[in-house]
């Protein structure tokens, strides 16, 4: 399958720079699989769509500090962006200017923290040794780092997370879940929904560009996941559907569908979900509007159908709604 099949016209105007206030007041386009009918809703209107004994999975993971501003001993200006914790105080990184970026080379940030290169992989990350075995300590040196499609100087990083958020270590947001307040998730549970938690550390390969001509000729890069007893034990006795919170849940689930029965689940995947795909066990998805081209965007048109995902998508544009991580969520039933 072609990567083209997943392109699309959105006008920049589009791209929401802000998110909604407050966070359930986003719109939420209402998609039936079976029937293809689609309805226009307001996101806490979502309880009017989830029943008892239904199970919404939410991904717990929190975005860390990962963007680190700094300098050489020499003076120039780089940037570290933190991407996987290989040990207490090494880091494997992305560095930018890269092409200077040697073994060896010293780094100097903030607050009296200093790193230094100790090797360079083949896909052009660094690994990198800070002077501090403490992560709060070289988080201290970091800012959250937003998508670059965000160009709003103004925007409190606070909102860039869920408000469920508790396991450090993603470097994105799991973007579905920041339409969820806490007063919607309580009302939820009222309604007799169970709420369960996954964890998946969303690094930057959800977002990497495919730069591949055919679907398949994609890599997708390796994510740590973890899901606990008590949502494993929570997933086995549902009642009723599970209803994924973002594409990150989705890919978590059907990553352990595919794995012997154990008590609980830690490790990484890679899978890569596009058209077609059998799902397994995920029954409804609560997502947002994807870029062009994108793996997200792949993973939801298999979850609803090419066509189905071709003409909302179309809809989505015609109607005005506002995408990517601050923009809009679509319920895919």
């Amino acid at each position: 399958m072609k990567v083209s099949k997943f392109d699309f016209y959105l006008p920049k105007r589009l791209i929401a720079q802000k998110p909604a206030e407050p966070r359930d007041s986003a719109r939420l386009m209402v998609l039936n699989r079976e029937t293809g009918e689609i309805e226009h809703r307001i996101f806490r209107d979502i309880a009017n769509y989830l029943k008892d004994g239904d199970v919404l999975v939410l991904n717990d993971t929190k975005v860390i500090p990962a963007r680190l501003l700094g300098r050489k001993r020499t003076g120039a200006h780089i940037e570290v962006f933190l991407l996987e914790k290989i040990e207490d105080g090494i880091w494997r990184c992305l560095v930018k200017p890269g092409s200077k970026m040697k073994v060896g080379v010293e780094l100097i940030f903030k607050k009296g923290l200093f790193g230094k290169i100790l090797e360079r992989f083949d896909d052009g990350t660094r690994l990198v040794e800070f002077s501090s075995k403490s992560d709060e300590e070289i988080f201290s040196s970091g800012e959250i780092p937003l998508p670059p499609y965000i160009s709003n100087p103004s925007v409190d990083p606070k909102k860039y997370q869920t408000v469920y958020a508790r396991e450090k270590g993603a470097v994105a947001a799991p973007t579905a879940g920041l339409h969820f307040t806490e007063s919607l998730l309580d009302e939820l549970k009222r309604n007799g929904i169970r709420l369960a938690y996954v964890t998946l550390h969303v690094g930057l390969g959800t977002f990497r560009p495919v730069k591949v001509e055919n679907v398949e000729e994609h890599k997708m890069e390796e994510e740590f996941y973890r899901v606990p007893k008590e949502t494993v034990e929570t997933l086995r006795n549902a009642k009723g559907r599970i209803v994924a919170v973002g594409t990150t849940v989705v890919r978590t689930l059907e990553t352990i569908a595919r794995l012997p029965k154990r008590s609980e689940y830690i490790g990484k995947t890679s899978l890569f979900i596009y058209p077609p795909f059998e799902f397994k066990i995920v029954d409804a998805l609560v997502t947002n509007f994807h870029l062009p081209r994108s793996t997200l965007l792949m993973l939801v048109s298999a979850f609803a159908g090419l066509d189905l995902m071709e003409n909302a998508y179309k809809i989505a544009v015609e109607k005005e709604y506002r995408f990517f991580s601050f923009g809009d969520a679509m319920l895919i039933l």
